[in-house]
């Protein structure tokens, strides 16, 4: 389930200002750390792009706001940015399963009212979410391309995505192929902008106690986690959460990795 972000979203360390200082101190040095940068961009680009991952489809979220959601839509602050993603973490809604997948958009919907009205939040807390039949959608909004700031795992929404499956994914929950499929296509493409291996452990800095972790806390985090990983909760589900190697072996050969 997911986790509001409120003030989370709102924490985040501001540059320094006492590093300029250190501007006046050894010029060469500085010189030759610049060219050192500049000669070695190609070489980063280079091992970047032989391990991206083309963007899957996405269903906008034009597909799916109703007219009360676009009136709301046009009120709620600004997106805010980090400056990329490192960690996909993954959800489920824990709403029923047996859904139609042409009812997705109108389900999408009702859980963005659940999430601006009785929790207050400004959209709703997932950066996407994927249905029973592999579609994907946008959620919060800001551009699926960019790396919005979400609301969806208490403590760890700077530099992750948020993906939430549609259902609910306990014990002995059948995970449809087609839904892991499309998680794994998103976390590939997704982490690939950044050259995140999905099957690799990342360093997140949680930013609120109430996580698993204590604020300002570096933590060791799966590229690709589950809600639980970051936050004490069972979401995604058992079921789900023992998909997640498989869907991070999957992400990572569509990045080209052997």
């Amino acid at each position: 389930m997911p986790i509001p972000g409120g003030a989370v979203a709102l924490a985040g360390a501001l540059p320094g200002i006492a590093a300029t200082a250190a501007l006046v101190l050894c010029a060469h040095a500085v010189d030759r750390s610049v060219t050192a940068a500049r000669s070695a961009r190609p070489l980063a680009a280079a091992r970047a792009a032989a391990h991206t991952a083309p963007r899957p489809p996405v269903v906008p979220r034009a597909a799916w706001l109703g007219p009360a959601d676009r009136a709301a839509a046009g009120r709620q602050p600004p997106p805010r940015y980090d400056d990329k993603v490192v960690a996909v973490f993954v959800h489920h809604t824990d709403s029923p399963n047996t859904y139609r997948c042409a009812d997705a958009p109108r389900i999408i919907r009702d859980l963005r009212a659940g999430q601006t009205g009785a929790r207050d939040w400004d959209d709703i807390g997932y950066n996407f979410l994927v249905d029973r039949c592999g579609t994907l959608y946008e959620g919060r909004a800001g551009g699926v391309d960019r790396p919005v700031t979400g609301a969806h795992t208490q403590g760890f929404n700077h530099r992750t995505a948020g993906i939430a499956a549609i259902g609910t994914f306990t014990a002995g929950t059948e995970v449809p192929r087609a839904m892991t499929e499309a998680i794994a296509a998103l976390a590939a493409w997704k982490l690939g902008l950044s050259g995140t291996d999905p099957r690799a452990v990342v360093q997140l800095v949680s930013s609120n106690s109430r996580s698993r972790f204590a604020a300002g806390t570096r933590a060791a985090l799966p590229a690709l986690a589950g809600h639980g990983d970051g936050f004490m909760t069972s979401c995604p589900g058992a079921a789900l959460n023992a998909r997640l190697p498989e869907i991070r072996g999957l992400a990572a050969r569509l990045q080209g990795r052997p």
